[in-house]
């Protein structure tokens, strides 16, 4: 049994006494026969490129035929409606508060990419109160029929929201460049949630690489580090990003590379890395959609808040 499981047992006996309150009464709960991908995006160190990995790779995933959401999760920077060049005037705390619904605050982004904004309000879920979690589960069990795969960018380093979001999704891609502190930064992240809470399966993504054969040179180096400390772990290579000055100056554009410069070295690669994930044999629980991410994560937020009043 790993650490997680603990975890994930309370969630299931906690949220089935959650999902029989409505606003309006008593509805059962999401029984839609879709079963989306829940990812998160993370980094070791900020400066890597990871958020517009989440970006272009939405764009990728869409053009595959996906229904595609992204959270923006990195707390305090919010970076994903620059790169798609949006003004959103509500976001994820306006749900939290039951002052706005998750319809009047998804942004509609490029391609049919849709956003939910950030907000500090997510800083807040180890003290929401039973309403609250209540109004945040209800509104997000409706996600479920409306998109395939839900990419989370979590924040940089290994903060408490960056582990919540992590233990929450059931994959989990870490993105890292070839620089000597982004790879040590992204083995940290790894580490914690392997030691401290039992996730074996992760996905590394190489950013900013010259070319294939660095981008699978330091993917052999590190998986060799993780597997002499980390027995059982599995570390999956999903691809790698060339060096690529056109997505550089889309950044500068606000627009996405994929958008902007369609046949940029980069947007191949997307697509490339897109194409992996979505055709790869996948072993997740039928519980890995987006309503359990959303109960797993507060509960999650709670137990480790409970520990640290121990």
């Amino acid at each position: 049994m790993d650490q997680a499981t603990p975890l994930r047992e309370m969630v299931e006996v906690e949220s089935k006494s959650i999902y029989k309150l409505k606003r309006g009464g008593t509805v059962e709960p999401n029984s839609g026969a879709n079963d989306p991908r829940v990812i998160t995006v993370s980094s070791g160190k900020g400066g890597v490129g990871k958020t517009n990995v989440v970006v272009n790779l939405a764009i990728a995933c869409q053009r595959l035929g996906k229904r595609v959401l992204i959270l923006d999760a990195d707390l305090g920077l919010a970076n994903i409606d620059i790169i798609f060049g949006l003004n959103p005037k509500y976001n994820i705390e306006n749900i939290i508060r039951g002052e706005k619904d998750l319809s009047q605050v998804i942004v509609h982004g490029p391609e049919g990419v849709d956003i939910i904004p950030a907000s500090s309000g997510v800083q807040e879920l180890t003290h929401l109160t039973e309403g609250q979690k209540i109004n945040l589960l209800n509104e997000f069990d409706t996600l479920n029929c409306l998109y395939d795969v839900l990419l989370i960018d979590t924040g940089a380093g290994v903060s408490s929201n960056v582990i919540y979001f992590n233990l929450a999704a059931e994959e989990r891609m870490v993105v890292a460049t070839p620089e000597p502190t982004s790879v040590t930064d992204a083995y940290a992240l790894i580490k914690i949630l392997f030691f401290k809470h039992g996730i074996k399966s992760f996905y590394l993504l190489l950013n900013m690489v010259k070319d294939e054969k660095e981008a699978k040179l330091v993917y052999s180096n590190f998986t060799k580090v993780v597997a002499r400390f980390m027995g059982g772990i599995s570390i999956e290579y999903a691809g790698f990003i060339p060096h690529d000055n056109l997505l550089r100056d889309s950044v500068a554009r606000r627009k996405p590379v994929m958008c902007a410069y369609p046949g940029a070295p980069s947007s191949g690669s997307f697509k490339i890395v897109a194409d992996h994930l979505l055709n790869r044999e996948n072993n997740r629980r039928i519980d890995g959609n987006i309503k359990f991410f959303w109960k797993r994560l507060i509960a999650g937020a709670a137990d480790v808040d409970n520990k640290r009043g121990n």
